[in-house]
């Protein structure tokens, strides 16, 4: 008997546990998957595809026109964003949206949370409710609305303050440079108060009220067991609105800029995202609005991963 045969019938005398079966392909496991894919594809198309042609137009120079040719510039629409007058005073407005509103995305809002907290449900919830209607009204209709309200000519709040203080003349508030990017920047904080609101009154809600009632055991007044017990135990809620103010503060004053000033007067009201507009699509420099979206977009970067680290070492959690 030759080995051939001998293999063959060790085979057969073999016992089917110890033959080897093939497993099917697991098709189970690729579901998950597959119901994300749908997803997966939009995200890619509508969020990834563009970023990457951001990307790319920022070093060329094309006017939008397809049977325009796209000039390659290399790191030059770079050089010039940084060397142009209006770019310094942009940042500078950014950076006044961004502190401006901070006392209406952090310090009212947990002040309102932390004083409505004890309130009865029902109640809580109509307060919620009535609380978060100036976010879900379009900016549009908000600027529409103040527009009127801070009108000089009749508005009702100039006429309140003819009325109280006796002012001898109207205030401009858009009009005039002084009072413009304040104007702009109470509407942008006004409509974030309902929404930072919402968001601490959600963490009050959260929080284990048994540290609160250990402190008052321990005969802790009002003020020690915000301070001791609810402040660290929000901090995280705080990192988190702390982050999202200052990363979308100039983009949520957008649209008021875009109404109610268009970045004037002399640029007083301009920001980082208005001038980024601007460039796209008002003068068709597609370079330059491409330059100046790859620098917000890896300058906001640059500061999500600040406040990450950050929170990791400030925030508390009760695990």
């Amino acid at each position: 008997m030759n080995s051939n045969a001998i293999t063959r019938t060790v085979s057969k005398a073999r016992p089917k546990s110890v033959q080897q079966v093939k497993r099917p392909f697991p098709y189970k496991k690729l579901i998950p998957y597959l119901y994300l894919l749908p997803v997966m594809i939009s995200i890619g198309f509508w969020i990834y595809r563009p970023l990457i042609e951001t990307f790319q137009l920022s070093f060329y120079e094309w006017n939008m026109l397809p049977t325009s040719p796209k000039e390659f510039m290399g790191l030059d629409n770079f050089e010039k964003l940084v060397t142009l007058p209006e770019m310094s005073r942009a940042l500078l407005n950014t950076l006044f949206y961004t502190v401006g509103v901070m006392p209406f995305s952090l310090l009212l809002p947990l002040l309102i949370a932390i004083s409505t907290d004890n309130i009865g449900q029902r109640t809580r919830n109509a307060y919620r409710s009535l609380i978060f209607v100036p976010m879900i009204m379009a900016p549009v209709a908000v600027s529409a609305v103040w527009n009127w309200i801070m009108n000089p000519m009749g508005g009702i709040l100039n006429k309140t303050l003819q009325a109280v203080f006796h002012i001898q003349e109207p205030i401009r508030f858009f009009s005039d440079e002084r009072w413009a990017i304040w104007s702009i920047t109470f509407i942008t904080g006004w409509k974030l108060l309902s929404f930072s609101t919402l968001i601490f009154s959600a963490a009050m809600t959260g929080i284990n009220k048994d540290y609160i009632e250990a402190a008052r055991i321990d005969r802790a007044n009002r003020w020690q067991i915000i301070w001791h017990v609810l402040l660290p135990l929000l901090s995280p809620t705080i990192m988190f609105m702390a982050m999202l103010s200052t990363l979308f503060a100039a983009e949520w004053s957008f649209s008021y800029v875009n109404v109610l000033t268009q970045g004037g007067p002399l640029n007083s009201t301009t920001n980082i995202y208005y001038l980024l507009w601007t460039y796209g699509f008002k003068t068709f420099s597609v370079g330059w609005s491409s330059a100046a979206a790859v620098c917000v977009f890896i300058g906001s970067g640059l500061i999500s991963l600040g406040f990450m680290k950050l929170s990791k070492k400030l925030s508390f959690y009760d695990n």
